[in-house]
């Protein structure tokens, strides 16, 4: 077949090695690549209100679901969302994880905690997924309450880092 296709295109093939002797004209290219990256109407109002320090989400009239983070379009009734609603940065923890390696395989001294957190004034499973923080990693439990600790107001950028982690309800 590999025959049938030169006698088909004709040409001759150039390989690596004469490319890189020098055999054949190439000129050396980086392509630089733009790209814009837009959130959307639902995760930028959403970033917006972050950096007010405000948790927003949208409700579904047709199954009462309020959901954080919002979506412009309900998934379980396949219906546009309807209205913007602010909850509490308040919440329960769903569920947890107590890892003692970091994102780059290092190991770490002090763990990093993670939860989906159930925020108050959310449907319940609409949760976030943020840190767990000023806790020991035995007293982190399902079912913890939870409050947002914020970074001061001149610090955030409209990022869910803006919350700088969750710490228990005392």
């Amino acid at each position: 077949m590999k025959k049938n296709r030169r006698k088909e295109f004709g040409g001759v093939e150039i390989s690596y090695d004469d490319l890189k002797a020098g055999r054949y004209f190439s000129i050396p290219y980086k392509a630089k690549f733009r790209y814009r990256w837009d959130t959307g109407i639902a995760i930028t109002r959403f970033l917006v209100e972050l950096r007010k320090g405000k948790i927003i989400g949208r409700r579904c009239n047709k199954c009462k679901r309020i959901l954080v983070p919002p979506r412009m379009f309900c998934e379980r009734d396949f219906v546009p969302t309807d209205e913007w609603v602010y909850v509490k940065d308040t919440g329960t923890v769903n569920t947890y994880s107590i890892s003692y390696i970091a994102a780059d395989a290092s190991r770490l001294k002090k763990p990093l905690i993670v939860a989906v957190i159930d925020l108050d004034g959310a449907s319940e499973g609409a949760g976030i997924l943020h840190r767990i923080g000023d806790v020991k990693p035995s007293n982190v439990s399902v079912g913890i309450k939870v409050e947002a600790v914020w970074k001061p107001s001149q610090q955030r950028t409209g990022s869910i880092t803006d919350i700088r982690y969750f710490k228990p309800v005392e």
